[in-house]
């Protein structure tokens, strides 16, 4: 399976455009179970809106989805799409309220500010890039313990969790192309006393 980008977490970001406030409302999500209760809790939240626009990219079955909420035709849902496509980004769900300000902006208008709206809303979610992930295990005694540090720090390792006893035990996910020489390098640092032990397999952060 592929490497794949997305948004790491749930926020917003607005702006006023000729006194309509556009708010940008970004979530990553997997399913269309999971788009549509987020796109009804927006609208839930901003009932008393003009217009609640929204557009989702989900990577399974290559899904893609939006609406105009009843700004002309074009002007509103297509831009929000293509802001997500042209980030490459997938399991992901914008929503981009709009409260008129008693100025019509134009179809060109709406185009821009929808657009804008859309990439201020993935730029607060922070876009990141998912990859299949080795998850290992290593414990290691307390006088290697920043060496091992600075060592993942290196190889971009995400520590998923740290347990202190006896010896310092890590958990960390790594992409998987990485796993090998890091584990060498790990020989040469510690003259073969520590061993990276693999738990699992998933997508992570890289």
């Amino acid at each position: 399976m592929k490497e794949y980008k997305t948004v790491e977490f749930e926020n917003s970001d607005e702006f006023v455009e000729k006194k309509s406030r556009f708010i940008g409302y970004v979530k990553p999500v997997k399913t269309q179970d999971e788009a549509v209760s987020f796109i009804n809790s927006i609208k839930s939240k901003h009932w008393d809106a003009t217009h609640n626009v929204y557009a989702y990219v989900l990577r399974d079955n290559n899904i893609q989805r939006y609406s105009d909420d009843g700004e002309p035709s074009g002007t509103a849902g297509v831009p929000v799409l293509d802001v997500i496509l042209k980030n490459n980004l997938v399991d992901v769900c914008v929503v981009v309220t709009r409260y008129f300000g008693g100025t019509l902006l134009g179809a060109g208008g709406l185009v821009r500010a929808y657009s804008h709206g859309s990439k201020i809303a993935v730029e607060s979610g922070n876009m990141i890039t998912m990859a299949p992930c080795k998850v290992l295990t290593v414990s290691v005694e307390y006088g290697f313990y920043e060496r091992l540090n600075i060592l993942l720090s290196n190889f971009d390792a995400n520590i998923e969790n740290t347990e202190f006893s006896d010896n310092v035990a890590i958990t960390f996910s790594l992409k998987q192309d990485r796993a090998d020489a890091l584990q060498n390098k790990l020989t040469d640092l510690s003259n073969g006393l520590y061993k990276f032990n693999e738990i699992g397999e998933k997508f992570a952060k890289v």
